[in-house]
């Protein structure tokens, strides 16, 4: 722990006087999660390898993914593990957004390694019941933001973006709102998990967006100047967001197309929860339907699915998640993941363009 440790020391001596600055700890937990990842990563491959430990494919899927059966999978464990190893040396244990954040990390990613567990290694394809993922996602997200509004982290006011000091006060029901905030995104991440290299790419630009949204959030003159709440010790979750991209850059390195490894449940349901705490704690609840646009889609697009073909007996997409809508109409699969990216990165740009619009 840099911050715990080191910058009590600038009393005697200046120089530790620098462990203190979010950007110098951003910076190091990037390259840290980074190498970390890279590391710990060829050595969690080789040992699901090993044990024949491998990704079930759906059989109503796009048949080019049946190649795929048996690649190993769980790289989220590697993925957090490295997260929570940078933060442990380069986090801030004072600030209570950094605290709340990392609650909804590890409960997402407990509940994430036992659905994979079940799945991969019990060979139960449905892992834990929808219900029970659930209950389990909605009692974090409303514990943690109970405890953000009760102790007075977090108004219940809710933010319109692009208007200044426009904002919905929702009062009780806003314990509600951010569960609902927080269980959507982690459910959202984890639907578009689905292509080589997909999903990754979207969380670590949604993450560098809300990382520059939480620096400016936390910092009292620049957060007066553009308009948008302070939150005192929010700006700690762009230490977070640096790990995350980090660890994405490490995971990326094997799990671009084709995949060596994919994310699983413990990645994109902790990831995605940990998008969604961060936009809460930062007010960008409204805003990160933009940010994590794909993310969104991606989710609409199985809810109208499901709808049409309940109500009407037809379906709107060829297959849903709209990834497999566009692999179906001939798309190759780089393509689909590199355009996703590219909508991703112009979203965020977006997003950031909001500030001034204020």
């Amino acid at each position: 722990m840099l911050y715990h440790l080191l910058y009590p020391l600038s009393h005697h001596a200046i120089i530790f006087n620098v462990f203190k600055y979010i950007t110098l700890r951003s910076f190091i937990a990037f390259m840290l999660a980074t190498i970390f990842a890279i590391w710990w990563g060829k050595l969690f491959i080789g040992f699901m390898k090993k044990k024949q430990f491998g990704q079930i494919i759906r059989e109503d899927g796009p048949q080019t993914h049946f190649k795929k059966a048996g690649t190993p999978t769980m790289g989220g464990v590697f993925i957090l593990g490295s997260v929570v190893a940078t933060l442990l040396i380069t986090g801030n244990f004072f600030s209570a957004p950094f605290l709340l954040t990392l609650i909804v990390l590890i409960s997402y990613f407990i509940l994430g390694f036992v659905d994979d567990y079940l799945k991969v290694l019990k060979k139960n394809t449905k892992g834990v019941s929808a219900k029970s993922k659930l209950l389990w996602q909605f009692t974090t997200g409303v514990l943690v933001t109970y405890l953000a509004v009760h102790f007075k982290i977090v108004d219940t006011d809710v933010y319109i973006p692009f208007f200044k000091h426009t904002y919905v006060n929702l009062g009780y029901f806003y314990v509600l709102f951010g569960a609902l905030v927080i269980v959507g995104s982690s459910n959202a991440v984890n639907l578009t998990d689905g292509l080589d290299g997909l999903a990754i790419g979207p969380i670590m630009t949604s993450a560098a967006c809300l990382a520059i949204l939480s620096y400016v959030a936390g910092h009292k003159e620049i957060s007066q100047y553009l308009f948008i709440p302070y939150t005192e010790g929010v700006g700690e979750l762009a230490v977070i967001s640096a790990a995350v991209i980090g660890a994405g850059v490490g995971f990326l390195w094997y799990n671009s197309y084709p995949a060596q490894i994919f994310m699983g449940d413990a990645g994109s349901l902790s990831l995605g929860g940990v998008l969604g705490t961060m936009a809460l704690l930062t007010k960008n609840e409204i805003l990160f339907v933009v940010i994590g646009g794909i993310f969104v889609v991606e989710a609409v697009s199985v809810i109208l699915q499901v709808a049409s073909f309940k109500l009407r007996n037809k379906r709107i997409f060829k297959m849903a998640p709209i990834h497999h809508h566009f692999e179906l109409l001939g798309w190759p699969e780089p393509k689909v993941i590199v355009r996703f990216w590219i909508v991703s990165v112009f979203l965020a740009i977006l997003s950031l363009a909001t500030l001034k619009m204020r």
